[in-house]
């Protein structure tokens, strides 16, 4: 058996967990704030028998997609004053981790 953990943003959480049930994988949903743009997460944990974690992360992968988006920044100049531009930054898609499950008991 083996726990799956995706990290997807909240845009694609639940097309991706709604097309997991379609196929009859439980999930469990937590909000999570990432990191770098301190942008809104979904964590999924899904707990699966080995052969079904290809296909798992095969929906995980069709439903995260990867775009651009342009998000403000600033820097300082030698002067002290502020000045704030916008990049372009990649966001969704998904981080996936699979771990191996030692015990599993439903209560």
């Amino acid at each position: 058996m083996k726990l799956i953990l995706a990290i997807v943003s909240n845009d694609d959480a639940l097309a991706v967990s709604d097309a997991l049930n379609e196929e009859r994988y439980q999930v469990t949903r937590l909000s999570t704030t990432g990191g770098f743009l301190r942008a809104g997460n979904t964590t999924l944990i899904i707990g699966t028998d080995d052969e079904k974690v290809e296909r798992a992360i095969e929906i995980i992968g069709s439903e995260s997609k990867r775009r651009t988006e342009v998000v403000p920044t600033s820097s300082s100049f030698e002067s002290g004053h502020l000045s704030a531009y916008p990049i372009e930054v990649q966001v969704g898609g998904a981080t996936i981790f699979v771990l191996n499950v030692e015990d599993f008991r439903k209560l």
